[in-house]
Parts: structure tokens; sequence; C-alpha cells
């Protein structure tokens, strides 16, 4: 399976977020295997096209993380969250920031709709590390990076990790 190269902060795309997904079929299948195969190599839980350089409303996840263990594997495409309840903290990183971690408030139970890679309208429910995955990935699809949700604290926390980032960048170009 080919695999794609996941984008670090501060690429542009990353604040551009996705467009809604038109056209279902083999090469959206292709995409999100390509996206899965990424994910599992990178280590994450989740990955967002926008984190692959694609402009599209689509997410992989897999909260085991694991190719050994692909049960609760899910492409989400054209997501959206019907309900939200309960907020809370957890702690998060992000595959395009890479080794910075820091607690995010997300809600901890969610109802989402989205469509499946044949453009079948699918609804569920989620909670805990699941629907806060969701929500992490949701957020890159509209250019929200979680550093964004950051407190006042950690985002001094984070700010030399972020600028050498940043200073990477720009040599890199």
């Amino acid at each position: 399976m080919t695999k794609l190269e996941v984008v670090h902060y501060p690429e542009p795309v990353l604040r551009r977020g996705g467009k809604p997904v038109t056209a279902f079929g083999p090469e959206l299948r292709q995409l999100a295997e390509e996206m899965l195969a990424t994910m599992y190599s990178s280590r994450g839980v989740g990955l967002a096209a926008p984190q692959v350089g694609r402009e599209l409303d689509l997410l992989v996840l897999n909260p085991e993380g694991s190719l050994a263990d692909r049960t609760q594997e899910l492409v989400l495409v054209n997501p959206r969250i019907l309900s939200r309840k309960r907020l809370e903290f957890g702690d998060e990183g992000c595959l395009s920031f890479p080794g910075i971690y820091a607690e995010v408030e997300r809600h901890r139970d969610i109802v989402a709709t989205w469509q499946d890679v044949e453009g079948r309208v699918q609804e569920g429910k989620a909670s805990g590390f699941v629907a806060r995955i969701i929500q992490h990935e949701m957020d890159h699809l509209q250019g929200v990076l979680f550093v964004d949700r950051l407190s006042p604290a950690d985002r001094i926390r984070v700010k030399k990790q972020l600028e050498a980032l940043e200073r990477r960048a720009r040599i890199a170009t």
C-alpha cells in the first residue's frame, strides 16, 4: 500500500481545511486506504485529508492505532456533528505537530453523520477517546489546529516547539 507524506505545521494546507467530497468510488477508497496506511506507519490514531495535502472533507481513524486490530477502523466522508455533550479535558498530540502534546477540552459524547466511501449516509454515536479523535480530525477539515485550542499556559509551554517547526519549514523552502 502506498504511504502518503504527513505535512507539518505551518504548512498552509493545514489552515485551508477541506472541501466537500462529491466523487465516490475506487479513487476515494484508494485515498482512504493510503491515509490509513500512513496513519498506521506514523503510529497515529486518526488522520484528516488536509494532513496529507488533500483539501477534502475526509478523515480516517482507528483508536487501536494498529494494523493488528482493524475492527474499530472508520472512514468518514463529509462528516458533521449533530450533537455534543459533556466537556472534558484530555491529552492530545497531532501527527502534523510531532512531539507536541497538551490538554485539550472536547465533548465526551457526540452524535455524527457522514458518508462512507461509496456515498452511503451513516450516523453513529461516539464517546470518550473515539469522540475525541473524531472532533480533533474534524477540526482539521475546518482549518482548526489542536494548538488553537490550547490554554494560554500550554501555548506558552509549547511556543519553542512551534517556533522550531516554523524554522524547519523555512529552511526546507
